[in-house]
């Protein structure tokens, strides 16, 4: 079965708060105008995921907010907040994939870097950089989603805030 991964990285966060934890800072202003251009730009690719795996703190929170908000004309996916993609990799979104829905087509993972920027690498072989709000386009296949992160994947694109009209 072919598969689509976007895994994409946070919107930009602020640090005014030095009171905040890292897991509770909220978007600032760029972050809050990227995210729904992002899902703007999925929606117009037919990119817009099935299902939505994400990091629970509170930036990921508000960005896939702005992103469901902005996504005119297609179905709400469901949303799953996760405290194991907190700061997570290819390890936990491994261990999370076992659980998830062999029906799923395309799978959003929201989460932050180093870990988003290794998940790209090492499932595409292309390693590039993942800035806030960035979302890598991968494509693959396989019967279930924990075999197909096995790979191998092809990096079909990466939609970048500053790159879209």
């Amino acid at each position: 079965m072919q598969r689509q991964l976007i895994v994409m990285r946070h919107a930009k966060s602020s640090w005014k708060s030095s009171t905040l934890s890292d897991h509770d800072r909220p978007l600032n202003g760029r972050g809050r105008r990227d995210a729904p251009r992002i899902a703007e730009a999925l929606v117009a690719r037919d990119w817009w995921p099935d299902v939505v795996i994400s990091s629970d703190s509170t930036r990921t929170r508000e960005t896939w907010a702005l992103m469901a908000a902005a996504a005119h004309g297609v179905e709400a996916p469901a949303v799953f907040f996760k405290s194991s993609l907190y700061l997570a990799g290819f390890n936990e979104v491994h261990a999370e994939a076992a659980g998830w829905r062999d029906e799923w087509r395309r799978v959003l993972v929201l989460g932050h870097n180093p870990g988003w920027q290794h998940l790209t690498g090492r499932l595409s072989g292309v390693f590039e950089e993942m800035t806030t709000a960035n979302a890598a386009l991968l494509s693959g296949a396989g019967r279930q989603w924990r075999n197909a992160l096995e790979g191998p994947w092809q990096l079909d694109g990466i939609l970048r805030p500053r790159e879209l009209e």
